[in-house]
């Protein structure tokens, strides 16, 4: 009899996912993440709390083969900020999905029954769409009601966070989707977080900075708050005045008309051409924000941290690289108000999750001591095609494309704004407001749940036990 042989053809099965793993691999996993922190010296920043907010349902939704927004890039950045170790440095939060009460405090309605009752069809732009959805742009897919309640929540529940000072850094990288109208979708947004969020600081908060470094225009978010004196848009973008979406955002595009108005000249555009790179973007960037900051002195900053404006992302033009990006939520956190962070924009996913991985090492203070190779445990690693958490611009483009960006253009820039801010008064029109306590006492005990729930579980308690991410003396 002929001696038996391993099966040379083996059966083919699907990969196990993230959740379906054995124990015995994820014991393995933890013990090389354990080690990541240990010697990347993750530990929960001094004297600020910083919190992660995320509802991993919401990454598995798809808005069709073709279509470039890819809520799987948030489980390729989750990914590789857990790789590394980052949540042991924050209050990580599964948020709770928003109702349709808290959304139609921005959003009418009409509006928001008809995304809650929207039947999925096939993209289709020959004919008008009630509320611009079903178009290729904004299509009706499974589940949309419940993807925009999930990162609305996310935003929300961060936003909260900051007013009960139970927070000084708030993330939440599934939101940032600032095209979204009040009674419309645009431009692959379908409910404005951002607004929802900045509607809960104003509760607290006197003045709103919200600052936009997607590579389009924030032009959700700049019309919602366009008269009032209480936010400050700042909108960092690409602006032809003709093809590039949404083709606003242009240089005199300041606020109100009439002096009257209170949102007078508290509407700040950044438009840009092809090509800027590191240097230029972070100099204009942090030129921009400073005046502002000690122009409008505002009480919180909402910071859309859009990837898209990255080099080599599918849709946008610029050849800023991840460390000029984080750059700017670094300057950001220097500023030493409230601070929320959100997603944005981003279509080539490896860029994203690299850009909100290293933002996120800022906001905890570690990325000075971050290994610059992404750890060899990380699910998806082949995804990144480069090795490193920072590829050079020659890796990502080969050759840079053409700044067209000339000096004396970025200059002029400078100085109009500078002019508009001469206008803005300090003191808001409007007095602030505490949060009503009987919404609060109410998501409060909806937290409390969540809390204890996740408080029982042996793992939490282990990972307490064990004091990652806390500063040891030796």
């Amino acid at each position: 009899m002929a001696p038996s042989t391993p099966q040379i053809v083996q059966e083919w099965g699907p990969p196990l996912a993230l959740d379906q793993q054995t124990d015995v691999h994820n014991a393995r996993l933890l013990a090389k993440i354990r080690k990541e922190i240990q010697e990347n010296g993750i530990v929960r920043p001094k004297g600020y709390n910083v919190s992660w907010h995320s509802n991993p349902e919401m990454e598995k939704h798809h808005f069709g083969h073709s279509h470039p927004m890819k809520p799987w890039r948030l489980t390729l950045a989750k990914s590789l900020i857990m790789s590394y170790g980052m949540h042991a440095a924050m209050d990580t939060y599964l948020s709770r999905k928003a109702t349709k009460e808290e959304m139609e405090e921005f959003h009418s309605v009409d509006y928001m029954n008809y995304v809650k009752s929207a039947i999925p069809v096939a993209p289709d732009d020959d004919f008008p769409k009630d509320f611009n959805l079903g178009g290729t742009d904004c299509p009706i897919f499974e589940g949309l009601f419940d993807y925009c309640s999930m990162y609305a929540g996310a935003s929300i529940d961060a936003a909260r966070k900051l007013c009960n000072n139970e927070s000084d850094i708030a993330i939440n990288w599934s939101g940032g989707l600032h095209h979204a109208k009040k009674a419309e979708a645009s431009g692959f947004c379908y409910v404005n977080d951002i607004v929802l969020a900045i509607l809960q600081l104003l509760r607290k908060f006197p003045r709103v900075l919200y600052i936009d470094i997607d590579v389009h225009h924030g032009d959700g978010v700049e019309e919602a708050f366009w008269s009032t004196d209480r936010v400050m848009t700042l909108s960092i973008h690409k602006y032809d005045g003709i093809h590039f979406f949404p083709g606003t955002g242009d240089l005199d595009r300041t606020g109100p008309s009439s002096e009257d108005n209170p949102g007078a000249h508290h509407a700040i555009n950044v438009p840009l051409a092809d090509g800027i790179d590191d240097e230029q973007y972070v100099w204009l960037f942090k030129t921009l924000v400073g005046k502002t900051f000690e122009c409008f002195s505002p009480s919180a900053i909402v910071l859309q941290c859009g990837a898209d404006s990255l080099a080599g992302d599918r849709l946008g033009r610029f050849n800023v690289q991840v460390q000029g990006h984080g750059a700017c939520v670094d300057y950001c956190k220097s500023l030493g108000v409230p601070l929320l962070l959100v997603g944005g924009g981003g279509y080539t996913p490896r860029n994203v999750a690299r850009a909100w991985a290293h933002e996120t090492s800022i906001a905890i203070g570690c990325d000075k001591t971050l290994n610059p190779i992404i750890p060899e445990h990380t699910p998806y690693r082949s995804h990144f095609r480069h090795d490193t958490l920072c590829p050079t611009l020659a890796q990502i483009l080969g050759d840079p494309r053409p700044n067209r960006n000339s000096v004396k253009k970025v200059t002029e820039i400078v100085q109009s704004i500078t002019e508009q801010l001469r206008f803005v008064n300090k003191a808001p029109s409007v007095q602030s407001q505490h949060i009503p306590p009987d919404l609060t006492a109410w998501k409060d005990e909806v937290e409390d749940g969540f809390r204890e729930e996740m408080q029982d579980t042996e793992e939490y308690r282990h990972e307490k036990e064990e004091g990652l991410g806390v500063a040891m003396e030796h």
